[in-house]
This record gives structure tokens, C-alpha cells and sequence, in this order.
């Protein structure tokens, strides 16, 4: 069995989010004891160094292996470069046990919303997909931009600007799990045999409506995927439950 955290969206700044929910969510999540934790970008909320130095003092704090991308703010006033300096490579790949595969993608540009992979990222990530197929890999694909809208988030703006060609290779090479961010809004969505979930924000005060700041749990083990909805200090459900995909 393999337990993830996923969390999202922190948004740390001046003003932008509330400590103490980050605080109770480091908690929660250490007493978990999650095999990895995967962060799907907007770590900050402008981008700027001191808003790094704040973050990486927070993520030191969570217990578990902590693997991030950048998200659109994160790539503001240069954050690109300083993600890189005190984060780490904004896209990578990491295999574990050589049967569990998780790449992460850069989908932010400078100073821009919007979202873009890029051919030259896509490629590189055709090619490590095409692997995970040869060698029966399960494969995770984490980004910050959703690839498919969200429901329950006002009217569309962000998504891809490549969705369509990166959601056909995704689909194509039978990804397992595709986790991403960037609305503040938890969903679901299956198409063929690749589940695309999205993450609420963590601590971020920029909620839409009644949500409330949460992080997802992937219980994953050799015949099927819990998927768990954790508000802070709140609820925590099961929020989906779908078989594995057959080898």
C-alpha cells in the first residue's frame, strides 16, 4: 500500500493566508505518516525570495518526502528562477521501487495566469510515459493548471492553453493519477482509465463560496485508488474509490 498527501495552493505571503491552518495541516498530515507528499505549485503568492525563505521553513516541517512544482505565482517577479534556488527542478521524475512513477510538470510562464506545457516539456514527457507503459509502471502526472475544467469555479480562464494535446497523451499512455491545483476547488473526473483530481487550497484565504482550506489522500494499493477529501480541522471523507488500472 502507498499512502499520498496532496496538497495545494498555500498562497504564503503577508496576507494571503492563515498560518495557523497551515500549522493544524502539518499535523494532520505528519500524523498520517504519508509515504510522499506532492505539492501542485502556488507555494507562494507572489514569488517573491522572501515568500520562499517563509515556505521552505514551513515544508521543512512536514515529515514526509515533499515533491513540488511551480504554479502561476510562483513564476511571478522572476519566481521561476528562485523557485529553482529554494525548492528545487521544476519538473522531474521520480520511480519508486521501479513499479511506481511520479513526474512532475512545469506548466507556469512568467508573469502569466495562464497555462502551457510547451513541446519541448511535452515531448520529454512522452518519452518518460512511453517507459512507464514498457516497464507496467503506476504513474502519477502532477501540474498546477487543471486540463479539464472545473466545476463550480466561475468562468473558464485558466486552463491549458495545450490541454487537448497534453490530455490525449495522458489518456493515451493510461496515466493512473493526474493531480493538479490552481482552482482552490476539490473534483473528480474520469476519462477512460486516467484520473484527473484536483486539490482545494491548503491555507490560502482566497476560498470560493462555503469551501473550505483542504488537502486530498490517495490510498493506493494493488487492486484499487482511495481517494480522500480532508478539510483542516473538519470533515475528512471518502471522496472516491476506483479500481486499479488491469496490467
Amino acid at each position: 500500500m502507498t499512502l499520498i498527501a496532496h496538497i495545494s495552493d498555500l498562497h504564503i505571503s503577508k496576507s494571503e493566508f492563515d498560518e495557523g491552518i497551515l500549522m493544524d495541516a502539518i499535523t494532520e498530515i505528519n500524523n498520517l505518516e504519508p509515504d510522499m507528499i506532492i505539492l501542485t505549485g502556488d507555494i507562494t503568492n507572489n514569488g517573491y525570495l522572501v515568500e520562499f525563505e517563509q515556505a521552505k521553513k514551513y515544508l521543512e516541517m512536514f515529515e514526509a518526502p515533499l515533491f513540488a512544482i511551480p504554479g502561476n505565482h510562483d513564476s511571478r517577479n522572476i519566481g521561476y528562477q528562485t523557485f529553482e534556488e529554494i525548492i528545487g527542478e521544476r519538473s522531474w521524475k521520480l520511480t519508486m521501487d521501479e513499479e511506481f512513477t511520479v513526474i512532475g510538470l512545469d506548466s507556469s510562464s512568467p508573469d502569466e495566469s495562464r497555462g502551457h506545457i510547451g513541446n519541448p516539456q511535452h515531448m520529454w514527457l512522452e518519452h518518460q510515459l512511453d517507459e512507464c507503459v514498457i516497464n507496467e509502471n503506476f504513474t502519477i502526472v502532477a501540474l498546477h493548471h487543471h486540463v479539464v475544467p472545473i466545476p463550480q469555479t466561475g468562468r473558464e480562464r485558466n486552463v491549458l492553453s495545450d490541454a487537448g494535446d497534453i490530455l490525449k497523451t495522458l489518456t493515451t499512455h493510461e496515466v493512473d493519477l493526474v493531480l493538479s491545483g490552481h482552482k482552490h476547488v476539490s473534483n473528480i473526473w474520469k476519462i477512460n482509465d486516467t484520473l484527473i483530481v484536483n486539490a482545494g487550497s491548503l491555507c490560502s484565504t482566497k476560498l470560493r463560496g462555503r469551501n473550505k482550506n483542504s488537502y486530498n489522500v490517495y490510498n493506493i494499493t494493488d487492486t484499487e485508488i482511495e481517494i480522500f477529501l480532508n478539510e483542516v480541522n473538519g470533515e475528512k471523507f471518502l471522496f472516491g474509490k476506483y479500481p486499479r488500472n488491469e496490467l
